[in-house]
């Protein structure tokens, strides 16, 4: 069948299929967000021919959610960059991924952490030694910062499912049974009292949700944080790292997880899954002095 023949033109689900085509489509996506944005880089990456990835290639440029920018002249050469059309589909390359490792790699159960040893663990320590991309976050004061911290020194990045003042819309019904999920305000104000020693060893701190910036400044006021919280709540950090996930009340939220990253927004070392997130503070300050 064509995509012209879909009898449903109505439909957004058959839409967006006449735009993403195949599974292949949706791997291309899945690296330029990650970062590789060249024609030979996609296609040692993915493995695919090279006919198959221009046509692909082409047809994402001509719906409009990549864009080519020109890094060579002769012979000329480009950079594949997602558009805010293509953007636009983040949240669901992140919702596709958690359907997979829950579904197809997992037993379907909800939950907010991992297994040693598991291919969503791997996958997160494959991080080491990868560059941290530079997207844009909200931080809890409304300014756009980027992940790492500026200045020559170290970031710890704590990533953490959800934290609520108290008096606000709070935690989704069935939080405390979901595996790995509570913690967060415990793993924060660990933090918070360890923030001086961090900052003696050149270090910094930011604590990385999905939650909303107003959500996450009402928290950061409550418990009285010495460091910024920043906001993933549109997935592009998420999607640039393939960060686990787990979905519950219609949203988005991190696994706990933390990444360590020198003055050159290398990442030099992966706290994945995390059991006690208190006892991860401090594994982290040991991690910091060591380096």
């Amino acid at each position: 069948m064509k995509r012209a023949d879909l009898s449903d033109a109505d439909c957004g689900i058959a839409q967006a299929l006449g735009v993403i085509g195949d599974w292949w489509t949706f791997l291309v996506v899945r690296d330029i967000a990650g970062g590789t944005t060249r024609f030979d880089g996609l296609q040692r990456a993915l493995g695919v021919s090279r006919r198959a990835l221009t046509e692909r290639l082409a047809s994402l440029v001509a719906h409009g959610v990549l864009e080519k920018r020109p890094y060579c002249a002769r012979p000329p050469r480009y950079d594949y960059l997602l558009t805010a059309k293509g953007e636009g589909l983040l949240p669901a390359l992140i919702a596709l991924q958690d359907w997979g490792t829950r579904h197809v790699t997992a037993d379907g159960a909800l939950t907010a952490t991992s297994e040693d040893g598991s291919a969503e663990t791997r996958r997160v320590h494959e991080l080491l030694d990868r560059k941290l991309p530079d997207v844009g976050l909200q931080r809890h004061d409304g300014q756009r910062v980027g992940p790492a911290a500026r200045g020559g020194v170290w970031t710890v990045l704590y990533f953490f499912p959800g934290a609520f003042a108290p008096g606000t819309q709070g935690y989704p019904p069935g939080w405390a049974d979901i595996p790995g999920a509570k913690g967060c305000t415990l793993e924060s104000l660990t933090y918070a009292s360890r923030h001086a020693d961090f900052q003696a060893c050149g270090a910094t701190i930011r604590g990385i949700s999905t939650q909303r910036p107003d959500q996450l400044a009402a928290f950061a006021t409550h418990a009285r944080l010495p460091y910024p919280l920043l906001s993933d709540q549109d997935s592009k950090l998420a999607a640039a790292l393939l960060l686990p996930t787990f979905r519950v009340a219609g949203v988005d939220r991190f696994k706990r997880l933390t990444l360590l990253v020198d003055p050159d927004a290398i990442i030099r070392a992966v706290q994945f899954p995390i059991s006690d997130p208190a006892g991860s503070v401090d594994e982290m300050l040991t991690l910091v002095r060591d380096q």
